[in-house]
């Protein structure tokens, strides 16, 4: 059997260690996408966080903690007499002849106004390099490093065209503090892959670009919301100096400005993510779409759990963000017009305060035999069949699953216009203002006390979502998205567009069981790979039937190859854009033939 595709999948505060969306997007291509083996490389607050998730025994995990060590190095599987020989290495001269003009760049990029992102890229590569033969302690502990750190912000804020406030002793320390933790990622080895893969345009999106620059790893980049814009969000919450925000947020800004300048294919999760794409100069041509998907065997449509009363259900943690205040304010004017109506609100309490603040919100309106929290739940799907209606009340989202989740079991759907919600439902559910608590009970209450109205909604969202958010979609484009870069073919064609071209039924089986070509070894699959490369140049530049020719000879070099499916999709792509229906739909018809006898043989 061939060796399978090795995919780097890089986290920050998520996966394996927390639960969420992005969790359960990570847990679903690790343990779905059987052709593939995963490395996971997550980026955690400390090396005592409790492992949520397990991963399959074949799936490598490379943890990098970013505070509760001593040392830099403690997480690292490094023998002590590398260790000793790299401190004794370091030494005054070393310091100052190669660290400290790696970290006067460093630390000018960040506090710039102006990014310059590649040559940021470039300062990490020498960084992490550098701390492959010499101690990262010492070198930040040095005498000099601190004395040319404070030099650098001196003469920073003493300059009012960078705006930047006056910090103090403490400002000094804990924003080179900053530096010296979440920097400490260069310090780490960095595993090879055919692809890397990063979860958010985040620290945890520098080790893919190391392997960019270092092995020529191509770099995929999913943003499940946008970083840049929930850490403007949270610093709101903040209690820093005008200086440690200043910094904080620039620091971010330049990490988050690299990897989207890096990155070979930067895939949102909805359209509506671009727009924070496309101001970081992000080119078109490398953005894909790929929205998140549900399995339409778990979430399936059921009816109504009967208790006698109509029940409104809201799966979403107990979180500002999630604006459960309106929710209950929205209650209160709906139980006026329907006195045993029921609220259930499923999800675990993420900011204590704040649910405090909701119960007593609850007792002040007298709504503690209407409204309940019932907690977290591991049966989510049995949670959104207990509900006539699904009621999300978010101030902010990307592409929630909830939302999804409630489609695929027939349910209507109520939810405010933030993110690509509006995406997700189109005219399938009621769009609401977010904060309008009476358009929240308005479009509440319109499907309470419209049944025809609740079911016809309901099977109309279950249609959308099988249409465009199944989880066989989701595998499908992220394993042809691997593919087309480990070919070094990003330059193609939208998969969304090819998707929607190609594939015009469910296809269970896809990539469950078959091994990967391996772009590095033998003959035949070298010679795929360029047929590959200038089938996709060819397909990219409108040369359609040249590039058909270059995938039946990419097809037969290496016809066991997990490729071959992808290529298939792309010649039906190709013959539909010369205008051949019928041979389109032959290619399409040895796709479907091609899926089914893989899931004959898959291992059981």
């Amino acid at each position: 059997m061939d060796e399978k595709l090795v995919v780097m999948l890089s986290t920050e505060g998520t996966y394996p260690f927390h639960q969420g969306g992005v969790s359960t997007w990570c847990d679903i291509l690790i343990n779905k996408l059987k052709s593939v083996d995963y490395v996971i490389y997550s980026v955690i607050m400390d090396p005592f966080v409790t492992q949520k998730f397990k991963l399959p025994r074949e799936t490598e995990l490379v943890k990098m903690p970013l505070w509760g060590t001593e040392e830099p190095s403690e997480h690292l599987k490094t023998p002590f007499s590398k260790a000793y020989l790299a401190k004794k290495r370091t030494n005054a001269k070393t310091v100052k002849e190669l660290f400290i003009p790696l970290f006067t760049d460093l630390i000018q990029e960040i506090v710039s106004l102006e990014k310059n992102p590649i040559q940021f890229g470039q300062t990490l590569l020498a960084l992490y390099r550098y701390f492959q033969e010499y101690d990262f302690k010492q070198s930040f502990k040095n005498e000099l490093t601190w004395d040319t750190y404070k030099k650098i912000i001196r003469e920073t804020v003493d300059n009012p065209k960078n705006r930047f406030g006056q910090p103090d002793i403490y400002c000094l320390i804990q924003s080179i503090g900053w530096i010296y933790r979440f920097f400490n990622i260069v310090n780490t080895p960095v595993p090879k892959a055919h692809v890397s893969h990063a979860s958010a345009a985040a620290f945890c999106g520098i080790p893919c670009v190391i392997a960019k620059l270092e092995h020529n790893t191509p770099f995929l980049l999913t943003e499940h919301g946008v970083y840049l814009r929930e850490q403007y969000l949270s610093l709101a919450k903040r209690d820093y100096s005008s200086f440690l925000n200043t910094f904080l947020i620039r620091m971010i800004h330049t990490v988050t400005s690299m990897n989207y300048a890096y990155a070979d294919q930067v895939s949102p999760v909805c359209h509506y993510n671009t727009r924070w794409e496309r101001k970081f100069d992000v080119k078109p041509e490398n953005i894909e779409v790929i929205y998140n998907g549900v399995d339409q065997r778990i979430f399936t449509e059921a009816p109504s759990v009967k208790n006698g009363s109509l029940t409104v259900v809201t799966v979403a943690r107990i979180d500002p963000i999630k604006d459960i205040l309106s929710l209950i304010r929205s209650a209160d004017i709906v139980r006026k017009q329907i006195p045993d109506v029921k609220y259930v609100v499923y999800g675990s309490v993420s900011v204590p305060e704040y649910y405090e603040e909701c119960l007593k919100l609850r007792d002040q309106l007298g709504l503690q035999q209407t409204f309940t929290f019932a907690g977290h739940t591991s049966n989510m799907a049995a949670a959104y069949q207990s509900g006539d209606v699904i009621v999300l009340s978010s101030i902010s989202e990307a592409f929630p699953y909830s939302v999804v989740e409630a489609m695929m079991t027939a349910k209507p759907v109520v939810a405010t216009d933030v993110g690509g919600i509006k995406e997700a439902l189109s005219n399938t559910g009621i769009l609401v203002t977010p904060f309008d608590v009476e358009g929240l009970a308005e479009g509440t209450l319109r499907l309470l006390q419209n049944p025809e109205l609740r079911e016809a909604m309901g099977k109309e969202g279950k249609e959308r979502a099988l249409n465009f958010f199944t989880l066989d979609k989701v595998l499908e484009l992220h394993l042809k998205s691997y593919i087309k870069l480990a070919v070094g073919a990003k330059d193609i064609v939208d998969s969304r567009t090819v998707a929607e071209a190609a594939v015009t039924n469910q296809t269970p089986g896809i990539v469950k069981s078959i091994p990967v070509v391996e772009l590095e070894a033998s003959n035949d699959r070298v010679k795929m790979k360029l047929f590959m490369e200038k089938g996709y140049a060819l397909l990219l530049n409108g040369f359609y039937r040249e590039a058909i020719e270059q995938f039946r000879n990419a097809i037969a070099e290496h016809e066991e190859s997990t490729s071959t499916p992808v290529l298939l999709l792309e010649i039906a792509f190709a013959y539909k854009q010369l205008g051949e229906h019928e041979q389109a739909i032959n290619e399409l018809e040895k796709y479907e033939l091609l899926m089914q006898y893989i899931e004959l043989i898959k291992p059981a």
